[in-house]
């Protein structure tokens, strides 16, 4: 009887649960005597990798499984192990498969028992991720559907990240000129005790809208972070509001002893397996792209985001508006009492506002491109980035606001000048 673990999750469940854990003794059993017999050997050149590629292989081999092909699967495994032996979760499936040619295994992880107590945890880990794979394999994003929280994109946006931590899920993007189009899905790591990052040292992933900082070169970096690391802005603005601590989170990538980690492995950064960050790193781009964190994505048609994104474009334009009138206190009507702005409070700022204002003599301004991502949780915030241009200039700075719903009326806690 064939069986098709695509169409039928039970049936996907009960195949997982017969793939086990004996690959790495298997594998190492199987290998030292090729390293004894050919000691001086020159090491085979490393294959070239590509971004998902051992993830699509470990897929092709459940499929073949779960069609009772395997030994088809076994030669697949074989040649997968090979050209990736720090592939933990890919030599528990080329274990079981060894395993099934001498006997049927008899559960996920069939080991002995006294192995099976001591690599517990590893092999609840493994089984894990394995599930989360082929979860994200079986629960695609609708087409042509984006994450909610990407309402308006500037053109000078050219990428987007958003990871779902739910499903152990990085989603890259292409801002093209019709919208977002998902080029690449990967599976990544999270903090060891979860997600929702509130202090220093909580080992947690923080979850939120930011933006990718700078470019750690991988020679300046331990061997641990892998290819590379890629820093956000966390704690942002909302986060600091809210008085969250903490720093450092990267995502970045593993040391050369893992191909991937656990799900749950980190101190609180988002890793991925090092092909496909040097994807992403060779992609994105500093400072212009955004990288939403979030417990589970809401995939919504662009039509949905279009339509609150005009929404509140009609919010921004009355701030905008406000400014060119020159209006003090219509202006300061838009901030919230604890608005802050380089350390300084709203009173603070006030008398430089007006400054600011008599200067412009109520000219008009342009926001050029502009970008507003959305961000819900206890409350509804608004992360809009744009370029403030006086009438008559070219060029002018490049501001970043915090808005933050109060009642009906939105409000700015934050704004800075980021370019």
């Amino acid at each position: 009887m064939q069986l098709n673990p695509l169409r039928s999750p039970r049936k996907l469940a009960r195949l997982l649960l017969v793939l086990g854990c004996a690959a790495g003794l298997l594998a190492a059993a199987q290998a030292a005597p090729q390293r004894k017999a050919a000691p001086h050997r020159s090491p085979a050149p490393v294959p070239q990798v590509r971004d998902g590629e051992a993830e699509a292989k470990l897929i092709e081999i459940y499929k073949l499984i779960g069609q009772a092909q395997t030994r088809q699967a076994l030669a697949k495994a074989e040649t997968l192990v090979k050209d990736h032996p720090n592939f933990q979760l890919a030599q528990l499936v080329y274990g079981d498969l060894l395993t099934m040619q001498q006997r049927p295994v008899r559960s996920f992880g069939d080991v002995p028992d006294t192995t099976a107590k001591s690599g517990a945890q590893m092999l609840s880990e493994l089984r894990e991720e394995s599930q989360l794979r082929m979860r994200a394999l079986r629960e695609r994003p609708p087409a042509d559907a984006v994450p909610a929280q990407f309402l308006q994109l500037s053109p000078r946006s050219k990428h987007a990240i958003a990871i779902d931590t739910s499903r152990a899920r990085l989603y890259l993007f292409e801002n093209q000129p019709t919208g977002l189009k998902l080029i690449a899905d990967y599976y990544i790591s999270v903090g060891k005790l979860g997600v929702e990052k509130t202090e220093e040292g909580d080992l947690r992933t923080p979850l939120g809208v930011y933006y990718v900082t700078s470019n750690l070169d991988p020679k300046s970096l331990k061997d641990f972070y892998g290819a590379g690391a890629l820093p956000i802005n966390y704690p942002n603005p909302y986060d600091a509001r809210r008085g969250k601590t903490g720093r450092g989170i990267w995502l970045h990538g593993t040391p050369p002893t893992q191909f991937s980690r656990a799900p749950k492995a980190t101190d609180g950064c988002v890793v991925l397996a090092n092909p496909d960050l040097q994807r992403i790193i060779r992609t994105v781009e500093v400072r212009t792209t955004p990288v939403v964190i979030a417990t589970s994505l809401r995939w919504v048609p662009p039509t949905a985001v279009a339509a609150d994104s005009r929404r509140f474009a009609d919010v921004l334009q009355a701030w905008r508006a406000a400014k060119a009138s020159g209006d003090l206190e219509r202006m300061l009507s838009f901030y919230t009492p604890d608005f802050t702005i380089n350390g300084k409070s709203i009173a603070q700022w006030s008398p430089v506002l007006k400054v600011e204002l008599g200067r412009a003599r109520g000219k008009d301004i342009e926001l050029k491109d502009l970008s507003y991502l959305r961000w819900t949780d206890a409350a509804d915030t608004m992360v809009v980035t744009f370029g403030e241009v006086p009438t008559g200039a070219r060029t002018g700075p490049v501001k970043r606001q915090y808005w933050v719903r109060q009642g009906p009326h939105w409000k700015i806690f934050f704004e800075g000048v980021i370019g």
